[in-house]
């Protein structure tokens, strides 16, 4: 075997070219671990606690092993640091001519042909849509690569992205007069002669869904696959493999069709009387449903009355729809690209009313104007699973949160890996000495009305004591709107002095660019803030969680998942519910402590953590952080170099308690 280890030596090209380098033994572990993985063409999952320097440990023996490599991450943020910082690093200080390419989904870059014709069918919708456009065209002249990430003056939310980008249904293919300055072309082009091609988890997944529909691919062939944040693979692998349909986006194709027609100089009288069809028929499917704002199972849905006859309505208008483009496609290029989009929304219409959907369940999310019809996988690792047989590649998966106090038993079985090699490297941080665990005393139950007022007037002091410089996490979005009321009511009533910053008001990066400089800065946030946020340093030393992450046990698919567990003889909630609760907690609490010199407070406002007998497995799950219920102790740990002060949980005997 390649031996790596001169590489991380105290003396070694690392030590003397990488500032921030030191000898870590978990970390040449790790790379050694994975160089095998490498050689033997193996499956390996890695867990690395914070601090292990997992990037480079993954990195180092991918770049000197000589095989081919795909390496793909959670999101294109981490793409785009891999790909300019951490690689480019590696590369100088190892002397390594090692081809690298970066490649994204369709989406993600210009398209020549759909910008040209944004551009001279000029249908656009307000100013500001114009000014963005404006922007696009000036970019398309300087940009090499076409990523549109590339161009941060226009937001990602922007409309404009849609009309100038393409999709696999309205590409052109080589048919297009832009076939020569393709973007996703070229960058395909690259990724296919590199050496390592850097993507992301969904982009691999799509490379899975047209192999397997045999229309084609979007990677190129690698001896190994490596994934980074893999404990992100089984929710995007569920979104993958189920099949979802909103009424908005049907909204949206008619509305492209009235912005159309005027510039097309044929007849409107058919299509746009299919549009308006089309277009009223989704209020009293709308209206047939009872529920505002959530979610419905497939039973719930068929008890409503009015929802059989509003849905045959809908598929119908929406047959006729598709019938109409169909038949005047030969008239107008931009009219078959609606159809092909069009025949994808009835098919999946189509689809969701099928009788018997095996291994699916099937539901509806309801919102306020809008609703969603999902088909979701239940057995996810079933459908992986015949993936990671291909022995010819290596296939490795490492995340910071895998496993439950060592077992990775979880993962393994929602990925489909059961002969998988699994490995864990705790984090080198002293925890005990660097961190305090507070869970407060007398809080209400999470489900109690006055959970969240109570949880902010017990931290209050704790923030106090802290000058602010806190994450304030919750698991709904509802309990983040309410803590902000209440804080905006405090501040009013002078009873609150830190800038408060609010997920939703402004992008993910910009909130917590604005946290980085904002001193004593308070930032609320749910689900997308729980992970890949990475700031050390005094500017953030407390994180409070709201409570513990369990997912509503009524939710459609986790219900479906329960039953279809504890219709096998096993423990829907000891073996399904608390481990992905657990391994989301790991995710949250891992935002506090970044580094050596890190010190600070992680409060959790869920008294069941000790008061429950699967409260141990929680909290032992966690870093071994020094541990109180006193708030004095919690308020006085910023004020000593040590805290202490442990805690015992409160033993019960009953697994399967409500939660």
């Amino acid at each position: 075997m390649l031996d790596i280890g001169p590489a991380f030596s105290s003396s070694g090209p690392l030590a003397q070219g990488v500032a921030a380098y030191r000898l870590r033994p978990a970390q040449i572990e790790m790379a050694q671990a994975v160089l095998q993985a490498l050689e033997e063409r193996s499956a390996l999952v890695v867990e690395a606690g914070t601090g292990t320097g997992k990037t480079f440990a993954y990195l180092i023996p991918a770049l000197l092993s000589g095989a081919r490599v795909i390496l793909s991450t959670a999101s294109k943020t981490l793409q785009d640091q891999l790909f300019q910082r951490d690689i480019p690093a590696l590369r100088e200080v190892l002397k390594i001519p090692v081809s690298v390419a970066l490649l994204k989904g369709r989406a993600n870059y210009l398209c020549p042909h759909h910008l040209e014709e944004t551009l001279r069918q000029g249908v656009l919708f307000d100013r500001e849509e114009v000014a963005h456009l404006h922007q696009v065209q000036a970019f398309a002249q300087r940009t090499t690569s076409g990523d549109i990430a590339e161009l941060g003056e226009v937001p990602e939310q922007s409309a404009i992205w849609r009309k100038v980008t393409s999709t696999r249904e309205n590409c052109l293919g080589q048919e297009c007069a832009h076939l020569t300055n393709c973007f996703i072309l070229a960058a395909r082009k690259q990724a296919l002669q590199a050496d390592l091609v850097v993507i992301n988890h969904h982009l691999f997944f799509a490379d899975l869904v047209l192999r397997d529909e045999g229309v084609g691919e979007l990677l190129p062939l690698a001896d190994a696959v490596i994934f980074d944040e893999a404990h992100q693979l089984p929710a995007i692998a569920t979104h993958f493999f189920g099949q979802s349909l909103s009424t908005f986006r049907v909204i949206e194709l008619t509305e492209t069709l009235h912005a159309l027609l005027p510039g097309l100089g044929i007849e409107q009288d058919e299509l746009t009387q299919s549009a308006r069809q089309l277009e009223k028929s989704t209020t009293p499917l709308r209206h047939s449903l009872t529920l505002r704002e959530g979610r419905l199972t497939l039973e719930q849905v068929r008890r409503e009355p009015a929802f059989a006859a509003a849905w045959e309505a809908f598929i119908q208008a929406l047959e006729q729809f598709v019938g109409r483009l169909v038949t005047h496609g030969e008239r107008a290029e931009a009219l078959q690209e609606l159809a092909k989009e069009a025949q994808n929304c009835h098919d999946m219409a189509v689809l969701w009313q099928t009788a018997e959907l095996p291994g699916q369940v099937r539901w509806v999310e309801c919102f306020p104007q809008t609703l969603h019809f999902n088909a979701t996988p239940l057995g996810l690792g079933k459908l992986l699973g015949p993936y990671w047989q291909d022995t010819q590649r290596a296939w490795i998966f490492t995340s910071a949160t895998l496993s439950v106090k060592g077992d990775f038993s979880h993962y393994l079985e929602a990925m489909g890996l059961p002969q998988a090699r699994a490995l864990s490297w705790e984090s080198p941080f002293d925890y005990f000495h660097q961190a305090l665990l507070y869970v407060p005393q007398d809080l209400p139950l999470p489900q109690e009305p006055t959970h969240t007022r109570t949880l902010l007037e017990r931290a209050r002091p704790l923030l106090e004591a802290s000058q602010g410089r806190a994450f304030l996490l919750f698991t709904t979005y509802r309990a983040l709107q309410e803590a902000q009321r209440i804080l905006e009511a405090w501040k009013q009533e002078g009873q609150w002095a830190y800038p408060v910053l609010v997920q939703g008001q402004r992008t993910r990066s910009d909130l917590l660019k604005r946290f980085r400089r904002t001193k004593h800065a308070v930032l609320l946030g749910t689900s997308s803030f729980w992970e890949g946020v990475d700031i050390k340093g005094e500017a953030l030393s407390v994180v409070i969680i709201d409570k513990l992450p369990f997912a509503p046990p009524d939710d459609p698919v986790e219900a479906a998942r329960i039953e279809e567990i504890n219709r096998a003889g096993r423990n829907g909630f000891m073996d399904y519910q608390l481990p992905r609760a657990i391994l989301q907690l790991k995710q949250g609490a891992g935002r506090l402590i970044r580094d050596e010199q890190d010190r600070g407070v992680l409060m959790i406002g869920d008294r069941r953590i000790l008061e429950k007998s699967y409260g141990t497995k929680i909290w032992q799950s966690l870093p071994p952080m020094a541990r109180t219920r006193e708030l004095a102790v919690a308020c006085g740990f910023f004020q000593r170099p040590a805290a202490s002060g442990p805690i015992e949980p409160v033993k019960r005997s009953d697994p399967e308690e409500s939660h």
